[in-house]
């Protein structure tokens, strides 16, 4: 079967596809039977979409929330056995899975890929792709994407294997407290932190400790209040993501369960979170 059409065959005629090698006869009628489909597959294929940017709408599956000179951010979520359109992804991106899920990741030109992720599970994927993801659950496939407008660079893993193909690099262990952080993942341009806040707890980080731009995604079932110095505070739960544009932000649990969020800061400020 051509990789080509392997992420767009519907169930149905992945099975005619595997009478195909059965029989002379047989393979003619399916021929016959399947060539309206191949030609439709082949039209899509000529043509990925893009992700949608700016007032520009794009790939349906994925919601633009946040868009700037250094990411755009889109929720993703894919209805149970069904597929997004095939899409180009021009830039690397960081994504973070919301719930386990169980995808099929069919590259153009490429093999398709069977990842089943976690909840919260967090990767980073280098760009300049066209692909399409089909969502094998009985449950909607949802996931945070972070397109990195600036060139990254070098890129390594560090308490995390973001890069699944690469081993984990310097990962230094938060001493305990009523908040911990640990580096997860760096690139030539950001980097990514995990930050874990006790229940009924709040964190305030300054200037030394917080780079003036980045973007905070809560993991799981976690709600933290965001405040920065002279404004209302805002609620953000898993699912959301909010952008920071302070050097003074509070960062308030007010459950009672640990709430865990990522932190991806750019570097072109100096500071920087933990030690």
């Amino acid at each position: 079967m051509r990789p080509n059409s392997i992420s767009v065959i519907p169930s149905e005629a992945r099975n005619l596809s595997y009478a195909f090698i059965s029989g002379r006869r047989t393979r003619i009628v399916l021929t016959l039977t399947l060539l309206p489909l191949v030609c439709a597959i082949s039209a899509n294929v000529q043509e990925p979409v893009p992700l949608g940017r700016g007032n520009m709408p794009g790939e349906p599956h994925h919601h633009l929330k946040i868009e700037n000179e250094y990411v755009r951010v889109y929720y993703v979520e894919v209805p149970p056995h069904e597929a997004t359109q095939l899409h180009q992804h021009d830039h690397d991106y960081i994504y973070v899975s919301l719930g386990p899920s169980d995808v099929v990741n069919a590259i153009l030109n490429k093999p398709e890929i069977h990842l089943q992720l976690k909840d919260g599970e967090t990767h980073f994927t280098r760009g300049g792709f066209a692909h399409v993801a089909q969502n094998l659950a009985d449950t909607p496939f949802r996931n945070i994407t972070v397109e990195l407008l600036k060139p990254q660079g070098d890129a390594h893993n560090l308490c995390s294997q973001f890069i699944l193909s690469d081993s984990l690099g310097k990962c230094d262990q938060p001493k305990p407290n009523y908040f911990s952080v640990k580096h997860e993942f760096e690139t030539s341009e950001c980097l990514v932190e995990l930050v874990q806040l006790s229940p009924r707890m709040d964190l305030t980080l300054h200037a030394k400790e917080l780079r003036f731009h980045s973007l905070l995604i809560p993991l799981g079932y976690s709600q933290i209040r965001v405040a920065a110095k002279g404004k209302p505070g805002k609620q953000v739960t898993g699912g959301e993501v909010t952008w920071i544009d302070t050097t003074n932000a509070q960062f308030i649990n007010e459950r009672s369960t640990v709430a865990g969020f990522l932190l991806v800061s750019f570097k072109d400020t100096e500071s920087r979170l933990g030690p």
